[in-house]
């Protein structure tokens, strides 16, 4: 999969709008969860884009520390359903957590996930830092990743 990170300016229109699109397939119609997806943070954030066959396959986006959570943060994350169990899921956050630890310099990394993806997470060294709570009526946990 090649990896593209770029900021709201640098997107192209079509870039951004099929990264809104897969989001809203699987966000909005196949998690049947109506919320507005499109947030005033996405001009904030880095985005990764995830191709795959020249075709957007996974994507997520992060931010500075400050932007979202107090430190950098992840979000976002998902895979279009045509590619997923080939581990372009755990490839997308490892981008993100890459050119977080080398650019952003930041010893804490936080996100907020969907429950049933914690273990996803887990092996990627984050760690529970509160209790479950719903957003958007989905089970979701606050994990954090801290390198000392």
């Amino acid at each position: 999969m090649k990896v593209e990170i770029k900021t709201f300016q640098t997107l192209t229109l079509n870039e951004l709008y099929t990264l809104l699109q897969l989001r809203s397939e699987v966000f909005v119609v196949e998690q049947d969860c109506v919320y507005q997806d499109i947030d005033t943070k996405d001009k904030q954030a880095y985005h990764v884009l995830g191709l795959q066959n020249n075709e957007l396959a996974a994507y997520a986006r992060f931010f500075a520390g400050g932007d979202y959570f107090e430190n950098p943060a992840i979000g976002r994350v998902v895979v279009d359903k045509r590619y997923r169990k080939k581990g372009l899921g755990k490839l997308i956050v490892l981008a993100c957590l890459r050119y977080i630890d080398q650019n952003l310099k930041a010893p804490t990394i936080e996100l907020s996930a969907q429950t049933y993806l914690k273990k996803f997470y887990e092996d990627m060294g984050f760690s529970i830092t509160g209790k479950e709570y719903l957003e958007d009526g989905i089970p979701h946990i606050r994990m954090k990743r801290s390198i000392f």
